[in-house]
């Protein structure tokens, strides 16, 4: 089992999802997610894959795991293993960054600032 630590701005994320009576539905997805983060970082309904354009404060690789699917802009749980071992970091809980397509023909992801 894992011990999960979360930052400011995800501990902050978590409280706007729990407060918002019209988030419930969201925030009930988030901690279940959260949940099998702990047991098992690598559980098949969490979908986790290394987000490449982002790293860890030490240069962690940050992985996105899935708390909502088929959803328009579904949340995703962005984290890192540690700082210790046995150890998680929720970095941000948001909703999934968007494809843009900017020229007509190539789609990238919107940019997005995630404070440490």
């Amino acid at each position: 089992m894992f011990e999960i630590f979360l930052t400011d701005e995800a501990r902050e994320q978590l409280n706007k999802l729990k407060t918002d009576k019209g988030l419930s539905k969201r925030y009930k997805a988030v901690k279940k997610a959260i949940q099998f983060l702990s047991q098992n970082p690598k559980h098949p309904a969490l979908h986790t894959h290394e987000f490449i354009t982002l790293k860890g404060p030490q240069g962690e690789k940050v992985i996105e795991a899935y708390a909502e699917q088929s959803t328009p802009a579904a949340y995703r749980i962005f984290w890192f293993y540690g700082p210790k071992d046995g150890q998680i970091t929720i970095i941000a809980i948001t909703s999934h960054p968007r494809e843009d397509k900017r020229d007509g023909s190539n789609f990238r992801l919107e940019k997005r600032t995630i404070p440490f």
